[in-house]
């Protein structure tokens, strides 16, 4: 089939004259994808590109497939090279950012509720484990939230040096671990327990205490406090 150019479409079919006319509202995902997109290549107009980036992922299909679509599975699309990968996986990151600043001046970091909310929307899109450390004062206030490490699809790489290098460095007194069970199911593992316990054990030589360890799955979590792991954990060495 030949290649057809935008200026060859009508002008009911063009995204930028179509969003132009009605409003970016009655765009629809690949066309919204197209205007970002700009410009075609020898055999796909921007368009074309679009519906195929929308179809890129195996099992992801749609506009939710740029949250899992990588640099590699990107360029095979013909027409998308390293530079307009770059920029697909830009959007994506600046619409995780986008989402995470609207939520995160309603959130209250004093339940492990509110704060596996907040995070599951950094993590939901993860296919790998990911640490987070929330750093607290003595009045339970956060300081800074802080990504540790990404690691494998099951085990995260992580020690108590690189927590608590971090928690000396900004005063904190408290400290919670979070982490992604990028399988959904967030029951702790034996791994889960034993890095828990170090951690717990470590805070104490230098008076910080380990409040909580949430770990995070699809739609769903575990507080080891609010389960009694973490004290059950605390209670071993006693």
């Amino acid at each position: 089939m030949k290649r057809r150019t935008m200026k060859e479409m009508s002008e009911t079919e063009r995204p930028y004259e179509k969003g132009m006319k009605y409003g970016i509202s009655a765009l629809s995902d690949a066309e919204l994808l197209a205007i970002i997109i700009r410009s075609g290549s020898k055999n796909h107009n921007a368009l074309d590109i679009a519906y195929s980036v929308l179809d890129g992922h195996p099992v992801h299909k749609g506009i939710v497939g740029l949250n899992f679509l990588e640099e590699k599975e990107l360029t095979q699309i013909e027409g998308v090279g390293s530079i307009k990968a770059l920029q697909l996986m830009c959007l994506a990151e600046f619409s995780r950012r986008m989402n995470r600043a609207l939520y995160k001046p309603f959130i209250s970091f004093s339940s492990p509720a509110s704060i596996a909310d907040y995070f599951m929307e950094n993590t939901r899109y993860m296919e790998k484990e990911c640490v987070y450390v929330l750093l607290f004062d003595s009045k339970h206030h956060l300081l800074k939230d802080i990504k540790l490490s990404q690691g494998t699809v099951n085990q995260s790489l992580v020690s108590p040096r690189d927590i608590f290098v971090e928690a000396l460095k900004h005063s904190a007194v408290f400290i919670i671990l979070i982490h992604n069970h990028p399988s959904g199911d967030p029951t702790p593992s034996r791994e889960d327990m034993i890095l828990t316990n170090r951690i717990y054990e470590a805070g104490k030589l230098i008076d910080i205490e380990l409040s909580d360890h949430i770990i995070l799955g699809n739609q769903c979590y575990v507080s080891m406090a609010e389960r009694g792991l973490l004290y059950e954990t605390k209670s071993k060495k006693k």
